[in-house]
């Protein structure tokens, strides 16, 4: 598959994987719609990408509202008349103990990470059967195993996973592609914007970010997938042998993963 001209929507557009991809597909020649909740953002963005003769479409989204994602789809369809690729990429995290957390926070992540990618997906659907195109979820390894301290997360991550998997196999003789994406400790600032108990955010990440894979790098690599349809990513070697390691040896692993996280500055558990 090549992406010029293909029109390619990508929620969370304004940082991070998000904007890595709407640079990675707008190199490609595709016609990106970057969607995001930050209007200066995506404003410095889209006149970078314009500035070079590139077609970008910038939609206010905050995708936990399902107006807001059907406004997204009707934008774009009105604007360049189809979709072929929607990259549900829009996520937040946590960090705090399920029995310290406040409950909003958990709703909080539902609604972006899970409801976020339902909505987006209703409303671009039978654009994307028309064109038989790619309906993408960025999710985790933690839609995989379970991290500790990251329960909204790690729920929302699963819910994704199972979502878009059901989705895949009710349209699996319609040549409709669906990609579940889960990179593994990526430079980003999600662990920068991850929401304390209280459901503020702690402002700085609790990892060395130095040795993580790019945000650019897994942007190249999700598109690689994209283009060879590919129904599974699993990123990082840390993040594959976590997969592999948790079905065959599950408690070997949930203790593998509390030693891990706990070791974090300032861990919510020890």
């Amino acid at each position: 598959m090549r992406f010029t001209d293909k029109v390619v929507i990508i929620t969370g557009a304004s940082s991070g994987i998000g904007r890595a991809l709407v640079y990675e597909f707008a190199g490609r020649g595709a016609k990106v719609v970057a969607a995001a909740r930050s209007y200066e953002k995506l404003k410095k963005i889209s006149l970078d990408i314009q500035s070079t003769n590139l077609e970008i479409l910038p939609v206010i989204t905050d995708v936990s509202k399902e107006d807001d994602c059907k406004h997204l789809m009707d934008a774009t369809i009105k604007e360049f008349g189809r979709i072929d690729i929607l990259i549900n990429n829009a996520g937040i995290s946590m960090r705090a103990l399920f029995e310290d957390v406040d409950l909003d926070v958990v709703r909080k992540l539902m609604d972006v990470n899970f409801w976020g990618t339902v909505y987006c997906s209703k409303y671009a659907i039978k654009h994307l059967l028309e064109s038989k195109g790619s309906l993408v979820g960025v999710s985790s390894i933690a839609g995989y195993k379970g991290l500790p301290g990251r329960t909204g997360y790690s729920a929302s991550k699963f819910a994704m996973q199972g979502f878009l998997e059901v989705v895949r196999i009710e349209n699996m003789k319609k040549d409709m592609h669906v990609l579940i994406a889960c990179p593994g400790f990526t430079t980003s600032n999600i662990r920068n914007t991850a929401l304390a108990a209280d459901g503020t955010e702690q402002g700085e990440s609790p990892r060395d970010e130095s040795g993580m894979m790019s945000a650019e790098e897994v942007a190249a690599r999700i598109a690689h997938a994209i283009e060879k349809r590919k129904k599974q990513l699993i990123l990082t070697s840390q993040g594959k042998i976590t997969v592999l390691l948790n079905k065959w040896f599950p408690s070997f692993m949930d203790k593998m993963v509390y030693n891990h996280m706990a070791k974090e500055p300032n861990s919510p558990f020890k």
